[in-house]
């Protein structure tokens, strides 16, 4: 016997025949490809709610980018306020102090 020859074992007991080895590697391939197929869908769900989620989340990065510009506008002009109000303090002073110089000097002259 060649030993590169593959030996016949269909006529043995208790070995599968050719068409048995066929049958039982096409029900292992249809048991792969099923569980394939879940784990595609598993994927897919799972991409899905990736997506989702990135939506959500974009969204909501855009509304606090909008709710921190009306923020931002918000604090400039009250910045603005609080400087004017600053000034008329500052003249409110200077003011202050000049009429009581000008009091001052008029007791003075009397």
């Amino acid at each position: 016997m060649d030993p590169l020859e593959i030996e016949d074992t269909s006529d043995w007991l208790g070995c599968p025949t050719e068409l048995e080895t066929c049958r039982q590697f096409l029900r292992m391939a249809e048991n792969e490809i099923q569980e394939l197929n879940v784990q595609l869908r598993k994927a897919r769900e799972d991409i899905f709610g990736l997506v989702q989620m990135h939506a959500d989340v974009s969204k909501e990065r855009d509304q606090l980018r909008l709710q921190a510009a009306r923020l931002h506008g918000e604090n400039s002009e009250l910045s603005g306020q609080v400087r004017s109000l600053l000034i008329v303090s500052d003249q409110r002073e200077h003011l202050f102090r000049e009429n009581q110089r000008l009091l001052k000097e008029k007791r003075d002259q009397q």
